[in-house]
């Protein structure tokens, strides 16, 4: 059984506006290449308010790619305990406040990966959960 991995917004959001080459083949390598791809409402409200704001997208477009993204992958709604355990997060490990409700959802899901530009590499959540840049060579 493929490891779960968890896709922060940046990753997505290369795949979609292809404002770098190099930043695009790899988000998209890693959207075609791993298997079991989770995400959260939270991710997609990012990526709807992005694509909207940076790229002046319609608000069809942004109905039919949240129409195909949750068909796509498994998007879990934040629940009570995720604001909880954000919080303990944030004392841990000084992640901003919006980080720490996707890594909770991520560990919630029991993914062993969160693929992100904006948190710390290879920063390992409660011995669970790995944080990988993987744009860094």
């Amino acid at each position: 059984m493929p490891a779960k991995v968890f896709l922060d917004t940046n990753i997505w959001l290369y795949s979609l506006i292809k404002s770098d080459v190099a930043k695009y083949q790899r988000a998209i390598g890693l959207i075609t290449g791993e298997e079991s791809i989770y995400s959260s409402v939270q991710v997609a409200n990012e990526i709807s308010i992005n694509l909207l704001r940076k790229t002046g997208k319609n608000q069809a477009y942004i109905q039919n790619f949240l129409s195909e993204f949750m068909a796509s992958y498994p998007v879990l709604a934040q629940e009570k305990e995720d604001l909880l355990i954000a919080a303990g997060l944030r004392l841990e490990y000084s992640l901003s406040y919006w980080d720490s409700l996707i890594v909770a959802v991520a560990l919630r899901s029991g993914c062993k990966i969160l693929y992100s530009e904006d948190m710390q590499h290879h920063l390992k959540i409660r011995g669970a959960l790995l944080i990988v840049n993987p744009f860094l060579s």
